[in-house]
């Protein structure tokens, strides 16, 4: 299976060389976690392949995504004004309109563009869209399946249940992606402090870690610890 790198440092290692191409992957977290860094670094390790990207936002307008990534020392501004990166912006107030982009418009963009990345930020502003659980089910397979159609691997970022971290804040988005990586945050109470953690819960047609692995947000990104010390 050909697989590409995901630019998280330490995280291939875990998914046996990588993630494989064509995926699409939820990464979901409660508030904080590193959700979008996740898909921005993601993003990166793309444009420094010379592969062409598109970050699709619902959250962020797209200079606050050039600020966010300029933290990390990340050139964005610089790709996207040489055409190797597309920042789509779409508004979260309109349902309507939005399926039916996704439906009709976003897998012809990203072929007409040659965008091998895709990071969708977020899924769950979308399902916020609709109001019955056929309407969010739907609009998910028809994000996923139009990024599959465009040939891309993708990130999908997604808020957790607030009781239980281990799924999505719908519990249908990890159902429609190939596969799952959770960030949360969990107390250390000896020392008063929070930790992050990751753990790949799916990921179809490979062998992965199923363990919980601490991980740090530095200035050059996240930074997953093959070491399953918490403390």
């Amino acid at each position: 299976m050909e697989r590409i790198k995901s630019g998280i440092k330490g995280l291939d290692d875990l998914l046996g060389g990588g993630i494989p191409k064509g995926h699409t992957i939820a990464v979901i977290g409660p508030f904080g976690a590193g959700k979008t860094t996740f898909g921005l670094q993601f993003i990166n390790q793309g444009l420094l392949n010379n592969e062409k990207c598109i970050i699709i936002s619902l959250e962020e307008e797209r200079n606050s995504i050039l600020e966010s990534a300029e933290n990390f020392s990340w050139n964005f501004s610089k790709f996207e004004k040489d055409g190797d990166l597309k920042i789509i912006k779409l508004d979260p107030e309109d349902a309507k309109s939005t399926l039916t982009r996704i439906e009709s418009d976003i897998s012809n963009e990203i072929k007409d563009f040659g965008a091998t990345r895709v990071v969708f930020d977020s899924a769950t502003l979308l399902t916020m869209m609709f109001n019955e659980e056929h309407e969010k089910r739907h609009v998910l397979f028809s994000l996923s399946s139009a990024v599959k159609n465009g040939g891309a691997t993708s990130i999908f970022t997604g808020e957790v249940n607030a009781n239980n971290h281990m799924v999505s804040k719908d519990g249908l988005l990890e159902y429609v992606v190939d596969g799952v990586i959770s960030l949360d945050i969990i107390p250390v109470k000896e020392r008063y402090e929070y930790r992050l953690v990751l753990q790949i819960l799916k990921m179809r047609r490979t062998s992965h870690s199923r363990l919980v692995h601490p991980f740090y947000i530095k200035e050059n990104g996240l930074e997953v610890l093959a070491s399953l010390d918490l403390f």
